[in-house]
C-alpha cells in the first residue's frame, strides 16, 4: 500500500472529490483526519464506516474550515490522534453562478474566504509541524477554471487561480524543508457542487470537452494519491496537474 501508515488530513472530505480521495487514501493505508461541513450526523457515521472498513484510523472535525478555531482544532485533533501530519488536502470549496454585474460583495467575498482563505489558514498551522519532520505533501484542489476562467464564475476562478499561485509560492519557500505542494485543478466533474450549475451551462461546457463528458471524482482520487507517494510523487513541486477531460491543454 502507497500510504501505509501515513496520516492525512483532508478538508471538505463529506463528499465528491473530498470523499473520493478520503476512500482512495484509505485503500492505500493512510490513517485519517476529516474536516466536514454541513452534513447531518448519520451521514458522518457511514462516511467513517465506509473508510474503518479499509483498517484505518478515522478521526472527524466538523465544522466551518474559514474559522481560525476550526483550523486549530483539526490540526490538534490530527497531532493528538496520530502525531503526526504528513499529508494535507485542501479540497474544501464552494460553487455559486452569477454574471459579474449581479454579483453581489458577500458573494464574492464568501468564495474568496471557502475557496482561498482557508487553503491559507490549514497550509499555515500546518506547515509548523512538517518543518519539524523534515517531510510533508500539500496537495491543494484547484480548477481548470483557476487556469482559463468561466463566464458566471469569474469569483470561483479568481479563487482557484490565486490557489494556484499560493501552492507554486509555498512550494519555493518550503522545499528545503523536505515538503512538495501541488495543485490538482480537475475539470468539471460530476459531484453535488456542480449539480446546482445551471443546465445550459453545462451543454456548453460538454461541447468544449476533447472528451466529451464531465469526470467522476474517483477518476480524480489517484492523482492525489500520486502525489502523496513515495517515490511516486517525490519530485512533483509547484505543479498544476489537470483532470479535466481535456478543458486545458498545456
Amino acid at each position: 500500500m502507497k500510504l501505509k501508515g501515513k496520516a492525512a488530513i483532508i478538508t471538505g472530505a463529506g463528499q465528491g472529490i473530498g470523499k473520493a480521495i478520503a476512500l482512495s487514501y484509505a485503500k492505500e493505508g493512510a490513517n485519517l483526519s476529516l474536516n466536514v461541513y454541513g452534513l447531518d450526523e448519520e451521514r458522518v457515521k457511514l462516511l467513517v464506516k465506509e473508510l474503518t472498513d479499509f483498517d484505518v484510523q478515522v478521526i472527524v472535525t466538523e465544522g466551518d474550515i474559514t474559522d481560525e478555531k476550526i483550523v486549530k482544532e483539526l490540526v490538534t485533533n490530527t497531532m493528538n490522534a496520530y502525531g503526526r501530519i504528513d499529508i494535507l488536502v485542501n479540497n474544501a470549496g464552494i460553487l455559486t453562478q452569477s454574471l459579474i454585474q449581479d454579483m453581489s460583495v458577500e458573494m464574492w467575498d464568501r468564495m474568496i474566504e471557502v475557496d482561498l482563505k482557508s487553503v491559507f489558514l490549514t497550509t499555515r498551522q500546518v506547515v509548523p509541524y512538517m518543518i519539524s519532520q523534515k517531510s510533508g505533501r500539500i496537495i491543494n484542489t484547484a480548477s481548470q477554471l483557476g487556469q482559463k476562467g468561466g463566464v458566471e464564475l469569474s469569483h470561483y476562478a479568481a479563487a482557484k487561480a490565486g490557489v494556484i499561485g499560493f501552492t507554486k509560492s509555498i512550494a519555493l519557500e518550503l522545499g528545503k524543508y523536505g515538503i512538495t505542494a501541488n495543485c490538482i485543478a480537475p475539470g468539471p466533474i460530476e459531484t453535488e457542487l456542480v449539480a446546482g450549475i445551471n443546465e445550459e451551462w453545462k451543454i456548453q461546457k460538454r461541447s468544449e470537452l476533447a472528451i466529451p463528458r464531465f469526470g467522476k471524482a474517483e477518476e480524480v482520487a489517484p492523482t492525489a494519491v500520486l502525489l502523496a507517494s513515495d517515490p511516486d510523487g517525490n519530485i512533483y513541486t509547484g505543479q498544476t496537474l489537470g483532470p479535466n477531460s481535456g478543458d486545458v491543454m498545456i
